[in-house]
């Protein structure tokens, strides 16, 4: 017998199949790992653009806020159109025109020289992170059997997490960098503060740099898919259409598959899915709870707490690279225990998953909220102190020994942590600032480095009287406003690693419950009628949510502190519970068809 005979054919177009699937799985995983990208890489690069870019281009911690938000404001703009989109040209083709989007934002970042292509660069990633949270898990819900839906969409959610792990990685490499920078710039004796300055510059945009073949490999990969059968069968194109699923099926199987998909599409086109208004039971109800779900699971404020996660730890006193490395085991406990929320999606249930997640973050956020309230209760109101210095419209204070001591600190006792908001009419500003810091502490306050510039973003948002951003010309003869100034000790090391573990336990639930059925939800839920322009229209409502709460969370904090934030999260997440447990119906197991008439009014 010929050792090296063939396979049977059944078994080579079974093997084949296989193979194209797992490559779909592959590349719309891609897709997660560029979302997880958008939303994880600033929480590296933020740090040193404070220390540089600040300095450089007067950047306000508004703007820092906006440059942050940008990725989630960005996602709500093409969230508008991106249901419409992938209807018109086809799934596949809005999937590589996001890829496109997201490399080309790359360089525009990297090489930015000022704050307008920055914000920019950010803008592209989030119109192309808003496409992919679309785009990919329609793709995947249209082109996978009913049987890998759950397991295939949640690979999705699993990619998303491991960009996330790279972002942080990604981080902690350049901060080590820094600090290497640091030692050696003491060592030979050469200007200390500007060796730092050039380290933390090149550091953001190298972290930057590194995410250019992520998106290279998307974009190209998907060049190879092919389109959704199921698009391609509603325009008429059924010989695409079984050629597209004999890539991942027999041909027998692909032809009944076809068949099928043609006899439920002529019963929405011309039966009583048609005759159904769009404002009936049957879209309304599961379009709201997509919609309630989505907004729920950004108000936890998850990504929030993972762009600002190394912020957050130092404020809460953690040192130096510690703070980089508890943020690289934060994306790695969410990477690991998104693989067993992966195993349990098809087992436990999408309903049971989410009451559990959404239970522990609401524990979790209550605890890191008590433990930021009994470190920010020590804290002093030092206004009085501040506005005694104050040179009319403006501030300058070098924070030496003798001023920390003008303000109330004892600089002997430890590190000094000093947090000052303040105001020129619509425009504010928030500076924190260490006794420790290795080039020394200035707080520095002037209408030039708080008032920014109109530009065409915001002339454009007014004219649609949509405008997020402050108008110049209400703060350009408004008086400065010292509206916080918080004075206390720089929280221990052990009070660092205490909060550290409460974000580690809201993360582990935010994975193991909405991080994995979210995506499920936002595909499953949606009947066939309204899916893609559903779909897109509830990650609109999801955007908003989450790039409200990044424009406000820097100015938020600087005025009412971090507990006040924790505990405003944990107030929606409670919701969320609440929306699980006596709202949202059970889809395991269930077929689009039968999820989408549990939702049917009941004929008596």
């Amino acid at each position: 017998m010929n050792a090296t005979a063939p396979l049977p054919a059944a078994r080579g177009a079974a093997l084949s199949g296989l193979r194209y699937m797992r490559y779909q799985l592959f590349i719309a995983g891609m897709g997660g790992l560029l979302y997880g990208i958008d939303i994880g890489i600033i929480a590296g690069a933020l740090p040193y653009l404070e220390s540089t870019a600040v300095t450089a281009w007067r950047l306000s911690a508004q703007q820092l806020s906006f440059i942050v938000a940008a990725v989630l404001l960005g996602s709500v703009l093409s969230s508008l159109f991106a249901g419409a989109l992938a209807d018109a040209v086809g799934r596949k083709k809005a999937m590589v025109l996001a890829g496109a989007l997201f490399t080309l934002s790359i360089p525009l970042i990297a090489l930015a020289d000022g704050y307008t292509p920055l914000l920019l660069g950010r803008l592209l990633q989030g119109i192309s992170g808003g496409l992919i949270g679309v785009v990919v898990p329609l793709y995947l819900a249209e082109c996978l059997s009913a049987d890998r839906r759950g397991r295939g969409t949640a690979m999705f959610q699993l990619l998303l997490t491991v960009g996330l792990v790279v972002a942080a990685l990604i981080g902690l490499v350049q901060a080590h960098s820094v600090e290497s920078a640091s030692a050696a710039a003491q060592a030979a004796g050469v200007n200390v503060e500007q060796a730092v300055f050039a380290a933390r510059d090149q550091a953001w945009r190298s972290i930057f740099w590194m995410c250019l073949i992520p998106g290279l490999v998307f974009t190209l990969g998907g060049l190879l898919l092919a389109e959704s059968p199921r698009w391609l069968q509603r325009r008429g194109r059924d010989a695409d259409a079984l050629s597209a699923l004999s890539r991942s099926l027999p041909e027998d199987q692909a032809r009944a598959q076809l068949k099928e998909i043609a006899q439920s599409g002529a019963g929405t086109a011309s039966g009583a899915g048609a005759r159904d208004a769009l404002l009936s039971r049957r879209y309304v109800l599961p379009f709201l709870l997509a919609c309630l779900v989505l907004a729920c699971t950004q108000a936890t404020g998850i990504n929030s707490i993972l762009a600002y996660a190394v912020n957050i730890l130092n404020t809460a006193g953690l040192p130096g690279s510690m703070a980089n490395w508890a943020d690289v085991a934060i994306k790695l406990l969410n990477a690991a225990v998104t693989v067993l929320a992966v195993s349990l999606v098809d087992r436990k249930g999408r309903k049971f998953l989410l009451m559990l997640g959404s239970g522990g973050i609401v524990v979790s956020l209550l605890a890191a909220a008590l433990l930021f309230q009994s470190a920010e209760r020590g804290q002093r109101d030092v206004r009085e102190a501040l506005a005694a210095q104050q040179q009319g419209d403006a501030l300058l204070l070098k924070l030496d020994e003798a001023q920390w001591r003008r303000l109330g600190a004892d600089p002997a006792a430890g590190a000094q942590l000093l947090t000052v908001a303040w105001a020129y009419g619509e425009f504010s500003n928030v500076q924190t600032l260490r006794s420790d810091a290795i080039t020394g502490a200035t707080l520095r306050i002037s209408r030039a480095d708080t008032v920014q510039p109109d530009s065409v973003i915001g002339a454009f948002f007014r004219r649609l009287h949509l405008n997020p951003f402050a108008d110049p010309a209400v703060s350009a003869q408004a008086p400065l406003q010292i509206t916080s100034a918080r004075l206390g000790a720089v929280p221990s090391a052990a009070h660092g690693g205490w909060v550290a573990l409460a974000i580690l336990a809201c993360v582990a639930f935010f994975a193991v419950g909405p991080g994995v059925c979210v995506w499920l939800a936002l595909s499953e839920l949606m009947p066939t009628r309204i899916r893609s322009n559903g779909m897109s229209i509830a990650l609109l409502v999801n955007q908003f949510v989450s790039t409200s709460i990044a424009a406000v969370f820097l100015p938020t904090v600087g005025q009412h502190g971090y507990a006040a934030m924790f505990f405003f999260w944990a107030g929606c997440t409670l919701v969320y519970f609440l929306t699980a447990a006596f709202l949202l119906p059970e889809t395991k197991g269930r077929t689009l068809e039968e999820i989408e008439g549990f939702f049917s009014p009941r004929k008596t």
